[in-house]
């Protein structure tokens, strides 16, 4: 009987959560302006319309820049964290380590008016590198919490191998040690690169005049003749998404085989 009860319960989430995900193509191919049903009839003209938008072209350019600075740099201060995290042994770890991840746990919104008013308490405008300030904020933990898994599950006895056959300790880092966590290091940047092109609240607060995609998509939402290609775009977003986060989790799992891990579970 408490089987029974579980199961319909998570049929019942399962269907309460991906719903509007797959109502969101098929209205994407509605022949019809209002999102409503009955259907009147399919048609591929929204997303034709995409190509006729300069304003969306422009903001889709600055998400990819935003999103590509944010991937390396997160990944790059990721690598740095985990490393010393799982290797090494200094004063204070846990607390250092607890602040780096506390934006995890923090509400974001309340970190974009912070960091907003540090930025312009040092006259600093606002502008792409501002938004690229924020998203490292809020992509390095992610990167952290998946290069860790990767640098704990290393086996030690390789490094002091390459020390023994004279490699000094960045050589065997860079012969030994990254070769072994770089499908962590792929996961963590395009994890980190679908955080900062869906990423809202900090574009919204730190981007100036600049437009990125999901600003851009939220500002369209007030023009209802504008909602059909905003269905579309999300179409090709949430495809966009999983096929990242897909790719991400089969290079996070390959690590973990690759270094003779144990998987704790993933993304997906």
């Amino acid at each position: 009987m408490k089987g029974g009860w579980f199961r319909g319960y998570t049929l019942v989430y399962l269907v309460f959560l991906y719903a509007p995900i797959v109502l969101l193509p098929i209205f994407a191919f509605n022949n019809a302006t209002t999102v409503a049903f009955p259907l009147n009839g399919f048609t591929s003209k929204w997303f034709a319309k995409l190509w006729e938008e300069p304003e969306l072209h422009k903001a889709l350019k600055n998400s990819l820049i935003i999103a590509s600075s944010t991937a390396v740099l997160a990944t790059c201060l990721g690598v740095f964290a985990s490393r010393a995290s799982t290797r090494y042994r200094f004063p204070y770890k846990a607390p250092l380590m607890g602040m780096i991840m506390l934006p995890l746990v923090l509400p974001e919104i309340i970190l974009a008016v912070a960091l907003l008013a540090v930025l312009r308490g040092i006259g600093m405008p606002m502008s792409l590198f501002t938004v690229i300030l924020g998203h490292v904020l809020v992509c390095t933990p992610f990167s952290i919490a998946i290069l860790s898994a990767a640098f704990q599950s290393l086996d030690h006895s390789l490094e002091e191998a390459a020390y023994d056959l004279g490699e000094t300790p960045v050589s065997a880092f860079r012969l030994v040690i990254l070769p072994l966590v770089l499908p962590g290091i792929i996961s963590s940047l395009l994890i980190t690169f679908t955080i900062s092109l869906d990423e809202f609240i900090m574009a919204f607060f730190l981007a100036g005049n600049e437009t990125t995609l999901p600003v851009y998509i939220f500002g369209q939402f007030r023009f209802p003749q504008n909602v059909p290609v905003i269905l579309a775009l999300g179409t090709i977003l949430v495809c966009l998404s999983i096929a990242l986060l897909a790719t991400a989790e089969y290079f996070r799992r390959r690590g973990i085989a690759k270094t003779g891990g144990k998987d704790t579970g993933g993304f997906l």
